[in-house]
This record gives C-alpha cells, sequence and structure tokens, in this order.
C-alpha cells in the first residue's frame, strides 16, 4: 500500500510580539510578556509534538509556514494544520473538496487562567472551533484517519462573482463587504434569487457595509453581530446589513438566510468599497456600479471536526 502524503500546515511564530525588539518596546507589563512567551513556547512545543508522532507513522509529509502558502495544495492526502481557526481558515483558501483537513489547537484558550488574569488584561488564547484535536488527542485522531475510522464532515463555502467574474478564493467563515474607511456610510442594493428570478424585493440600503456568513461562520462573527447559530452542515447562508439607516418598512429584509438554490445580487453604490474574505487577510478592491453575486455554489471543504460537533453534525 502507497504511504499517505501530508502537509502540515504551520502558524507562524512572528505572530506573537515576544523576541522583537519592537514588540518589547510597547509591551512593558511583565504578566503579559510572560503570558505570549508561554504563548510562544507552548505553540512550538506543539509543532514539536505533532512532527515526532508524524515520525512515527507510515506517511510521507512535509511542513509549511502558512504564510508561504502561494499556490493551490495538490497532491497529498491529507492537510494537518497546527495553529488555530485562522490557519486552518488561511489553508482553506488553497484547498479543493478533494483534500480533507484536520486542524490542531496548538494553544487553547485557558479558563482558569483567563478568570484569574481578567482585571490585569484578557488572556483568551485560541478558540479552535472548527480544530478536531489538541496535542493531547493528535495521535489518536491522526490513527483514527489513516486507519479509515473517521470520516470528514463536508463544510459549504460561499462562492463570490463580480461582475459574472468568479473570484478563486471561497469564504469557509464569512465576507464583509464595506467602505473602506469604517466611519463611512456603504451604499448598495441587494436582493435575492434564484435561477434569475427575485425571490425578495429590491433593498436598499445605506449602512456600514453587510455581512454573509456560511454555517460555519454562523457561531463567529455573525453571531456577535446578533444573528443566529446554524447547523453546522447546513447549506444556507445567513446574511446581515450592518448598522442600517433609517430602513424603515424594509427592516424585516435587514438580516435573513439564503438558500441553497438561491443567491444574493447585490450592487455597490458607493465610489468605493472592499471585500473581506475571511478576516482581513484576503480582500480585494469593489467600485460603484459592480455587481456582485453570492451564493454557497463553492466546492465544500472537507474538515475533521471536534469531536462535539460531529455529535451535532449526525444528530442534524
Amino acid at each position: 500500500m502507497a504511504r499517505r502524503r501530508l502537509l502540515l500546515l504551520l502558524k507562524p511564530f512572528d505572530v506573537y510580539p515576544v523576541g522583537q525588539s519592537e514588540g518589547l518596546s510597547r509591551i512593558t507589563n511583565p504578566q503579559v510578556l510572560h503570558y505570549l512567551e508561554n504563548r510562544r513556547k507552548v505553540h512550538k512545543d506543539a509543532i514539536n509534538l505533532c512532527q515526532s508522532i508524524l515520525h512515527q507513522k507510515p506517511v510521507e509529509w512535509k511542513p509549511l509556514v502558512r504564510t508561504n502558502l502561494s499556490k493551490p495544495i495538490r497532491d497529498v492526502d491529507l492537510v494537518v494544520t497546527v495553529g488555530g481557526d485562522g490557519t486552518l481558515l488561511q489553508g482553506s483558501h488553497f484547498i479543493d473538496d478533494t483534500v480533507p483537513v484536520l486542524g490542531v489547537n496548538s494553544d487553547p484558550t485557558q479558563p482558569e487562567e483567563v478568570e484569574k488574569l481578567r482585571n490585569e488584561f484578557d488572556a483568551n488564547r485560541s478558540t479552535g472551533y472548527l480544530c478536531g484535536a489538541t496535542v493531547n488527542n493528535f495521535e489518536q485522531v491522526l490513527d483514527n484517519i489513516l486507519e479509515g475510522r473517521a470520516n470528514p464532515s463536508k463544510l459549504t463555502r460561499i462562492s463570490l462573482c463580480v461582475n459574472s467574474k468568479v473570484h478563486p478564493t471561497y469564504a469557509l467563515n464569512d465576507i464583509l463587504i464595506a467602505h473602506p474607511c469604517p466611519a463611512a456610510v456603504s451604499r448598495f442594493s441587494f436582493k435575492i434569487k434564484m435561477d434569475d428570478q427575485p425571490c425578495s424585493p429590491l433593498v436598499h440600503s445605506r449602512s456600514s457595509g453587510f455581512r454573509v456568513s456560511t454555517a460555519a461562520g454562523s457561531t463567529a462573527a455573525m453571531l456577535s453581530a446578533g444573528g443566529y447559530p446554524m447547523p453546522i452542515l447546513s447549506q444556507d447562508l445567513q446574511y446581515m446589513v450592518r448598522e442600517p439607516i433609517s430602513p424603515g418598512n424594509t427592516s424585516s429584509l435587514m438580516h435573513g438566510s439564503i438558500k441553497s438554490r438561491q443567491s444574493m445580487e447585490a450592487t455597490w453604490l458607493s465610489k468605493e468599497g472592499v471585500v473581506y474574505i475571511d478576516g482581513s487577510h484576503v480582500c480585494y478592491s469593489i467600485k460603484h456600479g459592480d455587481v456582485i453575486e453570492i451564493s454557497s455554489k463553492a466546492p465544500v471543504l472537507k474538515v475533521f471536526l471536534p469531536h462535539h460537533l460531529q455529535n451535532i453534525s449526525e444528530e442534524t
């Protein structure tokens, strides 16, 4: 039997300012410094542990820092990300629907630490919502995958077309479309349609932009903004207009869903705008008159989810 091929995708160390002269010049609180030093060490130890485990398995593998990703990931049977949700999200932009992903949360939040330091600073670490393993169970989860005892879940992603041109990056969590200046008003119109037929009236909006999320992203920024969590395997999308100005009789249309067979068509009516995909790392500019089509007609992403989400997906 051919050896399995694996890519180990790593969160870089430079996200922690400890050890950088600029970072140290701005951080003087010894508790914060100790906290950051510990986070860096915990992440480094997690990488070393994952690598030592992989050396013992019948796999061919290579490490790659996520910032060095520049082309689609091909010719591997599995991608293992070591970091948090951000590393998994960044890796997903280079993965189609044929390569499954396992996220390893290298630095989980420690509730007792957060409580102890709550009056000093925010000691939250990595959420790792989509990460199916930690260092404590990585070997067991990996063995289950390699031996065929685990199956990945198929998560919906967002497809984005601008002026009928498909954008090559699919969003796993959400997209945000807004004016490049957060204090400026975003003007746009939108409608929901199916098979080129409108399913909703044309809505004209002046606001601070709008967000569209997948089911996987519905517990992130969308939930914080007042949205609702969706079943993890739902193929629908959720949208919300941010801070609408005088919505009047269209207020009920400022937040809703885009069903799997539907799409949203939006026309951007401000001089300039920006589309952000899964945060701030992937973005590009739009201009007045651009027509943006948003749907779930994107290749799914196969992800080995944490146990509690596997149970939820099986129930739904």
